[in-house]
């Protein structure tokens, strides 16, 4: 075993061990009902003991392993797994600043929602397994962030889309649940696939696993061009179907069918964090690949203004919020692709922070309302639940951009990140997402929590505490967690250079008032649309009807999706199946069978089991001899 020794570098494998430990418990227990449990009611109680012991004791054990980075800029442990001719395989763990943010992102994001699903969850008849999976998919998760080679990521990475099949389908017997899980693992599994080719051909180019060592290999020339821009595009691939990047963005919006903390958990901080956490963890070898970094700036405009539209037309608040989740995973990736590794990895924590609290208000909501979803169903609903609507309130401004919340200073750094790439027409259309984020965010907090109360929701109330206290905490963080990207001394230069030394704080004023006052026209034109009235909204679809319509139907991708699979993959199937009966099945293996069979009706008659036949076959025999002997002698 390799390492430095630290207690920090030591601790941070324990972290994902303990989930992986908490997750077996569970199961186990589960199995063992009738044996030590005399009744369920006190496996319902151990199952959250166990989960958020767990994951709270590894968000304590993040702390020792942010401190071994800060003291010593961390490092890595592994281990011999196996030896094969003359590759050496390892298991082992890499934590430097990018890892150690995901850590704390993810123990903390799961921390939260394990505790709120007490009360979110009470009574569910599966609530042990429901923390049996979210202790699985945070092991998951936490392992894919420390991995110190690919295999072993990609290990993890499966174990991660797995976790979220579990969880978007908790509710199996729900159709719409189960198809919703199904959806999601097939589109995930096309960039699966994709990326397990990627890592497979930089294994055949460099020998090795360990990502560090593939780094140093393709700085020096030991990549040729083609094979490098190969494995990086399908490398990125993979990131965009786990991070829901267009044309994969279809599965996260139907994800919603699984239980509200779950849609804050794989849309905060986990599944669609680890397409973003890998194109980032990767970019050395991203950046010796001009033209694939076009690729990852383009997908990700693309896909940013592309469900930013889609939120601003959708009547379900937790689809809002999906498409939401998007747009802003989109503006990532546009900003991995200028190269903006610390300015994408802060808005991730920022957004993934805002967007848990955004997620578990919606949750709030619902749990009061009687599942209810439609926006413009709601209203009112800040005088019956003030907390809730105080705190989705500071959410949805923050990702608004609003100063001086998290969000307005993530925002800027990743405007600044395509402005110093001079990428200006980028630039342009990236403010237009920003004015069209910030309306969308003015929507879903307005329509539901200002003006009058319906009076189907004239008996909801606020939650229970064990749900709104972690509300408080994220609204907290949502407002003050933005200034750790201002330098405070010697002992912290600030967010950009504690993740790249090489980059330094810095404000651009004039960027930085457009983009303020771009927030502040949006919500002024949601205030004067969803609460005054003095705009219609209706007019304003009817201008570009066409347009609106299209906008709604979801552009019609899950449209032409299906009529792919209906009209070529259905096509093509019964093709292969009329193949496998006519030629495979009739002709080869019966056709064969009935040669025998008819073979067998001719020569049967030789086989009579009559004496007279057999002495009749045997004269004949002897004088076809005697012919044939004398007409050779002849």
């Amino acid at each position: 075993m390799d390492s430095n020794n630290t207690i920090g570098l030591h601790a941070a494998w324990i972290i994902p061990l303990l989930s992986a430990i908490a997750f077996l418990i569970i199961v186990i227990s589960m199995r063992l009902v009738g044996f030590f449990f005399s009744d369920r009611n006190k496996l319902v109680m151990l199952a959250p003991i166990v989960s958020i012991t767990a994951i709270l004791t590894g968000f304590i054990l993040f702390w020792l392993v942010l401190l071994d980075v800060l003291n010593f800029g961390g490092g890595s442990i592994s281990m011999n797994w196996l030896i094969v001719g003359l590759t050496e395989i390892r298991w082992g763990i890499y934590v430097d600043k990018i890892s150690v943010a995901m850590i704390g992102l993810v123990t903390f994001i799961a921390l939260l929602v394990q505790v709120y699903s007490i009360g979110y969850m009470k009574g569910d008849r599966h609530f042990e397994w429901y923390f049996a999976i979210h202790a699985l998919f945070a092991a998951a998760m936490l392992t894919l962030v420390l991995a110190d080679n690919l295999l072993f990521l990609y290990f993890a990475w499966e174990l991660v889309g797995l976790g979220s099949y579990l969880l978007i389908g908790f509710w199996w017997e729900k159709r719409s649940a189960a198809e919703a899980a199904k959806k999601a693992f097939i589109t995930t599994r096309i960039g699966d696939v994709c990326l397990l080719i990627g890592i497979i051909l930089l294994f055949k180019a460099t020998g090795t696993f360990n990502i560090s060592m593939i780094f140093h290999i393709a700085e020096s020339g030991g990549i040729s061009d083609a094979i490098l821009n190969s494995s990086i595009l399908l490398i990125f691939i993979g990131a965009m179907g786990k991070s829901a990047q267009f044309p994969f963005h279809v599965w996260l919006p139907d994800a919603m069918e699984g239980p509200t903390p779950v849609s804050a958990l794989i849309h905060a901080a986990t599944m669609v964090a680890a397409g973003v956490y890998l194109v980032a963890r990767m970019m050395p070898i991203f950046e010796l690949a001009p033209e694939i970094m076009l690729i990852v700036m383009a997908i990700g405009l693309i896909t940013f203004i592309f469900a930013g539209s889609m939120a601003l037309v959708m009547s379900d608040i937790k689809r809002v919020l999906a498409y939401s989740t998007i747009s802003h995973l989109g503006l990532m990736m546009l900003c991995l692709g200028a190269g903006g590794v610390a300015a994408a990895i802060f808005h991730l924590i920022v957004h993934g922070i805002a967007k848990a609290l955004l997620f578990l208000g919606a949750g709030s909501v619902m749990h009061s309302t009687s599942n209810e979803t439609n926006i413009w169903k709601m209203g009112g609903l800040r005088h019956r639940m003030p907390i809730t609507a105080a705190t989705f309130f500071i959410g949805a401004a923050s990702l608004a951009g609003l100063p001086p919340l998290a969000g307005f200073f993530s925002k800027d750094e990743l405007l600044l990140s395509v402005l110093h790439d001079g990428q200006y027409v980028v630039l342009a259309i990236t403010l237009l997402g920003v004015f069209l984020s910030a309306l969308y965010m003015a929507r879903v907090a307005i329509v539901p929590f200002l003006g009058s109360t319906p009076k189907h929701l004239s008996k909801s109330h606020e939650s229970s505490f064990v749900m709104w206290v972690p509300l408080i905490i994220l609204a907290i963080l949502s407002a003050g967690v933005g200034f750790l990207i201002l330098p405070l001394g010697s002992s912290y230069p600030g967010w950009a250079e504690f993740i790249n030394p090489k980059h330094h704080f810095e404000l651009e004023p004039w960027l930085m008032i457009l983009s303020i006052i771009l927030a502040l026209s949006a919500l002024i034109l949601g205030w004067s649309i969803y609460l005054k009235k003095s705009v219609s909204a209706k007019q304003i679809s009817q201008f570009a009807p066409y347009l609106y319509k299209t906008i709604v139907n979801k552009y019609y991708v899950d449209e032409f999706y299906q009529w792919i699979i209906d009209k070529c993959v259905l096509a093509l199937g019964r093709l292969v199946a009329l193949f496998d009966r006519v030629v495979i099945n009739d002709t080869a293996v019966d056709g064969s069978a009935i040669s025998i069979y008819l073979s067998a009706l001719k020569t049967r008659v030789l086989q009579t089991g009559y004496l007279f036949t057999y002495g009749a076959a045997m004269v004949i025999g002897a004088c076809g001899l005697a012919i044939l002997w004398w007409v050779l002698l002849d």
